[in-house]
């Protein structure tokens, strides 16, 4: 494995001692869109040890433009991405534990996961989730790298715990969700994907080889049709004295009750369904079978399909539903008490 690795030690950044600290190293990373099935490519491809992937959706059409893990496959069958993810991933690096998992990371679920990491990575496209990320971070001394990209525009910090200000620090709180531009309403392309997924990927391996003292302390903003460019300092005397988070350490986002049952996903006609307890067994053959005279119903191991009423319901095995054609959470709701009352 030395000649697989060998461009990359010859950087005096990393050298043979950070690829063996690589080969030790665990990232997490959260959501498997554009920007994460990216940073997973990266990671993977570097020969950090242990890989996560964590996302709550499944594949669509669409995402095959920006999503490089993906193929036409994965769209027709709406693969889970976590899982999609994961078996491309093993094929590019046999030699590099890779995890996808299928969850949404919310305030009961995230620390578990963040525990088990040395470095976490934002592949998401929400702020909701990003808070929850900077409190379980903070909260358990965990560094990890803000990112975000839409239309042209991109932007990335590296928020280390105690050292630099996190992102209630830059942030108080979290936009309104209406007045955010999303991939859906404002696009993306594929070249600030890669720019912003590259300025990510090199500070988690600054990270992974020990060299935390060399990470940038920076918002770090660009725009790649346009060629611009701009950073804002973010030295340690910029945290807030009465940050919520880093400071006053109430970690607000991981008090919060459970996510709400239904959650509108941002700039999609669909909603996500929670059940209130995840379901110890959930029989999709069972399921499928009573389900069948009413509608159109077809199921892999991982996620069943169901038609009806103008609807496409997408049901997962921890009991989640994204209920595609309705952008109301009543309809939503409705919808899966009466054919999955779980």
């Amino acid at each position: 494995m030395r000649e697989r690795y060998a461009r990359q030690e010859r950087f005096a950044g990393i050298g043979p001692d950070g690829q063996a600290r690589l080969a030790q190293g665990r990232a997490l990373i959260v959501g498997c869109g554009a920007l994460g099935c990216t940073l997973a490519d990266m990671l993977v491809r570097a020969g950090v040890g242990l890989v996560r992937v964590v996302d709550r959706d499944f594949v669509e059409w669409s995402n095959l433009n920006r999503q490089i893990l993906f193929d036409e496959a994965d769209a027709q069958e709406h693969r889970p991405k976590a899982r999609a993810a994961e078996q491309r991933l093993r094929a590019i690096n046999s030699t590099v534990k890779v995890e996808g998992i299928i969850a949404d990371v919310a305030p009961d679920t995230v620390e578990a996961l963040v525990l088990a990491a040395d470095v976490v990575l934002d592949g998401t496209d929400n702020f909701e989730t990003r808070y929850v990320l900077n409190d379980a971070c903070i909260k358990h001394g965990k560094p990890w790298i803000y990112g975000a990209a839409v239309g042209s525009q991109g932007a990335t910090m590296t928020i280390l715990p105690g050292e630099t200000p996190c992102l209630r620090c830059v942030f108080e709180e979290p936009p309104e969700a209406a007045l955010t531009p999303t991939c859906e309403t404002a696009g993306v392309i594929l070249p600030v994907i890669h720019t912003v997924a590259a300025a990510q990927v090199v500070e988690a391996l600054k990270l992974l080889t020990g060299q935390a003292a060399a990470c940038r302390r920076n918002l770090w903003q660009i725009d790649v049709w346009n060629g611009r460019q701009t950073t804002l300092s973010l030295p340690a005397n910029r945290r807030r004295a009465d940050c919520p988070c880093c400071q006053l350490r109430r970690f607000d986002f991981l008090r919060l009750e459970r996510n709400s049952l239904a959650t509108t996903l941002c700039g999609r006609e669909a909603v996500q369904v929670r059940p209130a307890q995840t379901p110890s067994a959930l029989s999709f053959d069972q399921l499928a079978e009573r389900l069948h005279p009413i509608g159109e119903v077809r199921h892999n191991a991982d996620v069943l399909r169901f038609t009806v009423e103008g609807l496409e319901a997408i049901l997962f095995r921890d009991g989640r539903a994204i209920i595609k054609g309705t952008s109301s959470p009543d309809r939503a709701r409705a919808f899966y008490a009466r054919y999955f009352g779980l």
